[in-house]
């Protein structure tokens, strides 16, 4: 399976990027890149293809869910993630009849976004 998976992290917590990004890494994922405003996140799937985006609910210009329709017109075989601290039935449902194709609660583990990527990418070599 080719490695060159592209995925992007859109938070406003340094920390949780930061986390997230090192677990990519740790899991052999290279290309990974990161924004923390909905605008950034918009810019950079316009700049670049991605794979898979981690997509935070709370965002300072915007909700998450509502960016979900303009990621999938940007690339229809994007993968959108959510991500939140916010796992209410209502939000994951949203989520879903938005487009989102998982939901990750924060706080989360290295193995449960393993899991992720194995959803979408089931021969995946991960580290």
């Amino acid at each position: 399976m080719d490695q060159n998976i592209s995925i992007l992290i859109v938070d406003d917590v340094g920390t949780v990027r930061s986390f997230l990004h090192q677990t990519l890494m740790h899991l052999g994922i290279d290309h990974v890149r990161e924004a923390s405003t909905a605008t950034q996140c918009v810019k950079s799937c316009e700049e670049q293809h991605f794979d898979i985006v981690f997509l935070d609910i709370e965002l300072p210009d915007g909700d998450g869910k509502e960016l979900i329709a303009t990621l999938n017109e940007i690339n229809p075989n994007i993968n959108v993630v959510m991500v939140s601290a916010h796992s209410t039935v209502d939000n994951v449902k949203d989520a879903i009849e938005r487009g989102a194709k998982g939901f990750v609660v924060k706080p989360f583990s290295p193995k449960k976004i393993a899991a992720m990527l194995k959803k979408f990418y089931p021969d995946l070599e991960l580290v």
